[in-house]
């Protein structure tokens, strides 16, 4: 039997990133998909800056931005185009070091994510390979197949949101309260079509509650929510699809790629980990996309899991520091899903009285919503106050390199050049035997953030959430590092 250190269940962008992330701190990875390319239409249609910096730390940033279109923004009308809610995203670069808002084509990111891993030779990945059974015990994990059994020290179901992997952890899905049916339309353009513009638009109307998405190049998408009384077949045939979209485009002007109805759910499962087994995005957590972070909450389970089990594969870390990553994560991406579920009342709104009572109050002071950027859930950081639990920046540094890319997958202490020059030999030698960077920066944005936070240095997870900040160098050497 073939045995690696983690096997994920699933090649979608989730499981190709976890894949990415793991191969390349050197863990041996094996990832198992059930199909045999791609899937070709698209699906995911947006991500932030958090998910390209994600991007960046794998090497891929550079290739995945030339597939993308930046968005401005996000604007909520009612069914007279006035305008409730405006979510203006800055198109200069912001302080994660990138833009905060970028459309993409599922189809060509995941096919550069799997370009990607092909770059490591302790990645192998298992296509056309169904995973029909998953065992563990405390020696590993079996993974049966049709062509055999796969062993692993460790499983990620990456498998979506029928997870057979979930299933295998056991538990329920906890239920946030949403399950509305949509008509996903996509579209090509034949010609320019300006007037649709670059914003997406949340249509409050309820006469048609809908949603305009401006994707990369051509393409173009429609949400419209169903009625309770219409039927799902009957609304993506042809006909039907083009007599919902004719206040806004007709046959002449795009060809129709795909319309598909989906159930939009708010939900997360109860248990992420038992044992060996774990899991990451739609296995884990759904969202109504109406915040378009549902991959994005995906990646960040990525980002934060793969760096835990990379310390633990290599014997850095004790297994216990995974328990950390449903502690942090559950009410991260629960902030997320809740504001989803907020707005989406907001657009699915489709009685005339309660859409005429809501305009009442929300025009008169139309909301302007910016950045969401929640503190984890309790975890590694313990009772540090803040900003202890938070995304730090990402700083150009004085020698013009950027943070991460000077970091690496690492721990990395960005401080002063006074605080470093009162480091003591000794600690300097705990922090390289703990593998954690040590950048002493005199760049003025890495000042200005660091005088910001009242702080001489910050400690930064490999995923770069802050894990603590001193003042001094003898508060750095009382802390245990996992």
């Amino acid at each position: 039997m073939e045995t690696f250190d983690v096997a994920i269940v699933g090649y979608g962008p989730v499981g190709a990133t976890l894949a990415n992330l793991l191969a390349a701190q050197g863990v041996r990875v094996v990832v198992l998909e059930r199909d045999g390319a791609p899937y070709s239409l698209p699906r995911a249609v947006h991500f932030d800056d958090e998910v390209m910096r994600v991007f960046q730390a794998i090497g891929l940033a550079e290739a995945v931005a030339a597939t993308t279109h930046v968005s401005p923004g996000m604007r909520f009308v009612n069914g007279e185009g006035r305008l409730l809610i405006d979510w203006p995203r800055p198109m200069q670069v912001g302080p994660q070091g990138w833009h905060a808002s970028y459309r993409f084509h599922q189809p060509a990111l995941e096919q550069v994510l799997r370009r990607g891993l092909e770059r490591h030779a302790n990645a192998t990945v298992r296509l056309l390979t169904e995973v029909e059974s998953i065992d563990q015990d405390a020696a590993g994990v079996r993974l049966q197949t049709a062509a055999g059994p796969i062993g692993a020290s460790w499983a990620v179901g990456c498998d979506g949101a029928r997870s057979l992997t979930r299933r295998a952890i056991g538990g329920g899905l906890e239920d946030l309260g949403s399950h509305e049916r949509w008509l996903v339309i996509d579209l090509v353009l034949k010609r320019p079509m300006p007037q649709l513009g670059d914003w997406s638009i949340q249509f409050c109307d309820p006469a048609g509650p809908a949603t305009y998405v401006r994707g990369v190049g051509d393409r173009r998408r429609w949400e419209i929510m169903l009625r309770p009384e219409d039927n799902a077949a009957a609304a993506t045939a042809p006909g039907q699809v083009w007599r919902r979209l004719a206040r806004w485009i007709t046959p002449a002007d795009a060809d129709l790629e795909r319309a598909a109805v989906y159930t939009f759910h708010a939900v997360i499962a109860e248990r992420w980990r038992n044992g060996r087994l774990l899991l990451a995005g739609d296995a884990a957590h759904q969202t109504p996309p109406f915040l378009g972070q549902g991959m994005c909450a995906g990646i960040r389970d990525a980002s934060n899991l793969a760096w835990k089990l990379a310390r633990v594969v290599a014997g850095r870390s004790d297994a216990s520091i995974l328990d950390s990553y449903q502690s942090e994560r559950v009410p991260h991406v629960r902030d997320y899903i809740e504001l989803a579920v907020r707005l989406g009342g907001i657009i699915q709104t489709a009685d005339f009285a309660a859409a005429a009572e809501r305009d009442a109050g929300m025009l008169a002071n139309p909301t302007r919503m910016a950045s969401i950027k929640p503190r984890l859930g309790p975890g590694l950081h313990g009772d540090a106050p803040e900003p202890a639990g938070r995304m730090a920046p990402q700083p150009v540094l004085a020698d013009g390199r950027r943070l991460d890319d000077a970091a690496g997958l690492r721990y990395v202490l960005l401080c002063t050049p006074d605080f470093a020059q009162r480091i003591s030999a000794d600690l300097r030698a705990k922090l390289q035997r703990r593998d954690v960077a040590l950048l002493a920066d005199a760049g003025g944005e890495t000042k200005a953030w660091l005088a910001s936070i009242g702080a001489a240095a910050a400690l930064l997870r490999p995923d770069r959430y802050i894990l603590r900040t001193f003042g001094t160098p003898a508060a750095l050497a009382a802390l245990a590092l996992n």
